[in-house]
């Protein structure tokens, strides 16, 4: 079974009043994964997708959905995976990709068929999946946890030491706007991504996992003198639009998988939004 959601934009006039539950109703993904399925969700800031593959016994396939209008559903479109899960197998047009955990695979333009499957369904895969739209064929590439740019850091000292890992950026894989990495951050260290900042040029989707079932991340959202906050749970998403910060604190360390789409794949192209700035 396959399931999608579709979300609309909201102005951030109109955020301003939104209270928790319309705030959760427009930006949270509570369910990513679903035990035997697939589960995705159409953003209409920059038309991204994002959801989870969850194989168990038997494979799941991509069908294509009503939203991208199109007779299957990377026709024009571009696909990143991640499994956060046990090991797994990604194959696309009949061609193989093993991916044990932490590693991902770059999907380009064009691709049929693409189906998931767990190597053990006690301890199944979960692929997390973030899509683009896309103008260009480009070959699909895996991207092993350790061959990504890796970068270290932050300090124990502000409480936000943390290893990031870049796997599909522009100048290692043929993407064309979908840029996709992940961050872990260190026991003792909860802040993510602060000071933050705005891309007014793309939009970005954070999922948080490895963060213990009785714990929750903050996760900061809103323009910069409007913040406004989400409680995220484990294995759930937010969608973060172009004009809105995005940063976090949690009750204990976790990680999370960042994927932007928009006018430019340049990693450092944003706005920052300094602290003393915030309200």
């Amino acid at each position: 079974m396959t399931a999608i959601d579709e979300r609309q934009a909201a102005h951030p006039r109109d955020v301003r009043r939104y209270d928790s539950e319309a705030l959760r109703e427009d930006f949270l993904i509570e369910r990513i994964f679903m035990p035997g399925e697939i589960a995705l969700t159409y953003s209409h800031y920059d038309r991204m997708v994002v959801g989870g593959a969850m194989p168990l016994a038997g494979p799941v396939t991509l069908p294509p959905y009503a939203p991208t209008g199109t007779p299957f559903f990377m026709a024009r479109r571009e696909l990143g995976v991640i499994n956060i899960g046990g090991a797994g197998t990604v194959t696309i047009d009949g061609e193989a990709f093993a991916l044990p955990q932490l590693d991902a695979l770059y999907v380009g333009l064009g691709a049929k068929e693409v189906v998931f499957a767990s190597a053990d369904a006690a301890n199944p895969a979960k692929f997390y999946l973030t899509s683009a739209p896309a103008h260009r064929e480009a070959p699909h590439q895996l991207i092993r946890q350790t061959d990504a740019n890796t970068l270290h850091l932050g300090a124990a000292e502000t409480s936000n030491k943390r290893t990031i890992r870049q796997y599909i950026m522009p100048n290692s894989t043929g993407t064309n706007q979908l840029v996709m990495g992940m961050t872990a951050l260190e026991p003792g260290s909860v802040w993510n991504s602060m000071p933050c900042h705005t891309h007014t040029r793309r939009m970005e989707a954070y999922l948080y996992f490895n963060l213990d079932p009785a714990h929750r991340v903050f996760h900061f959202m809103g323009e910069p003198t409007q913040t406004r906050h989400l409680l995220v749970a484990n294995e759930q998403a937010v969608i973060s639009p172009n004009w809105s910060i995005h940063c976090g604190c949690g009750t204990s360390n976790y990680a999370f998988v960042w994927a932007m789409a928009g006018d430019n794949v340049e990693f450092t192209d944003m706005d920052p939004a300094p602290v003393e700035m915030l309200r």
